[in-house]
């Protein structure tokens, strides 16, 4: 185990989730919280809400399969190496190792996918459930219109067949990667350089890249084939959405509709910033997480 840099009291850990090697930082006390990043981040992007977190909590960060510095699998049929209920278990073969077999769960983007997912096929593994930024996958894609498909193109473009879409960001990683990030932010200096050198210190892995491609072909299929099979389910635990009132979803959605088509008990609320809440403004994002936690 070593220090996190970016979590403070944090420590890094590779946790083996069932035959994958799932990075994770773990700090704190108390009742556990799981936190899923979304693309192009990794768990360093609760830098600033997992160490508050950790004084009332035992806080778990990990990066996603393909992510960060997760185990990256090629992928595999009907790209099911990267279906959200692949993640979904990694993360609770990785909070069962931690010694947590129930715990609430915080996503962000990708994460909250996850989150979703492993909230409908592990139920009685989550307490409490909280997705930031997101519509539900398969409300998002029976939705889609001109202009949702305009703001949020890489949904179409990385489902795109190996390799095009993998060869095209290869030619230059960094710029995309900038112009994906600083798209969806709408609040300035948000990321900090550190931790955009960070998240370019990742893309720059072909496996990394070819994992994000797969988990948005997953996304666009075995993902779906599976949110059609839990069409008449509903989740159970209780939800917190949170949204950018100046981000694609909050624009675009009635969020918390979407959500109380999923889940029995929702509540939530925007916040005055883009995708990226947890980065743009942590201390909300912290305060909303508290008050719902607790």
């Amino acid at each position: 185990m070593t220090a996190d840099p970016f979590l403070a009291g944090f420590t890094l850990r590779d946790i083996d989730a069932d035959g994958l090697r799932i990075r994770a930082s773990v700090g704190g006390s108390g009742p556990p919280v799981l936190l899923l990043h979304g693309h192009p981040q990794t768990h360093a992007t609760w830098h600033a809400v997992a160490p508050p977190l950790a004084e009332r909590h035992s806080v778990v960060a990990m990066d996603l399969r393909g992510y960060g510095d997760s185990e990256k699998p090629e992928g595999a049929e009907r790209h099911a190496n990267y279906a959200k209920r692949a993640m979904a278990a990694d993360a609770v073969a990785v909070m069962r190792r931690l010694g947590h077999d129930r715990f609430a769960v915080v996503g962000h983007d990708r994460g909250g996918r996850v989150a979703h997912r492993l909230a409908l096929d592990h139920p009685e593994a989550v307490t409490r459930l909280a997705v930031l930024d997101i519509a539900p996958t398969a409300t998002m894609y029976a939705r889609t219109d001109k202009a949702f498909a305009t703001a949020y193109f890489w949904w179409f473009f990385l489902i795109q067949p190996a390799p095009l879409p993998e060869r095209l960001i290869a030619a230059d990683p960094e710029f995309f990667l900038r112009s994906h990030v600083e798209g969806q932010s709408k609040t300035p200096g948000s990321p900090s350089p550190t931790l955009f050198a960070e998240y370019l210190r990742v893309y720059r892995d072909p496996a990394t890249r070819h994992a994000i491609c797969e988990d948005y072909r997953a996304a666009a299929g075995i993902d779906l084939e599976h949110d059609a099979d839990d069409a008449d389910r509903r989740i159970e635990a209780p939800l917190l959405a949170l949204w950018g009132a100046r981000g694609t979803v909050g624009r675009t959605y009635d969020v918390l509709e979407t959500w109380r088509e999923k889940a029995r008990d929702v509540r939530g609320f925007a916040l005055d910033c883009g995708h990226t809440l947890q980065e743009e403004r942590p201390d909300l994002v912290l305060a909303a997480l508290r008050d719902f936690l607790t």
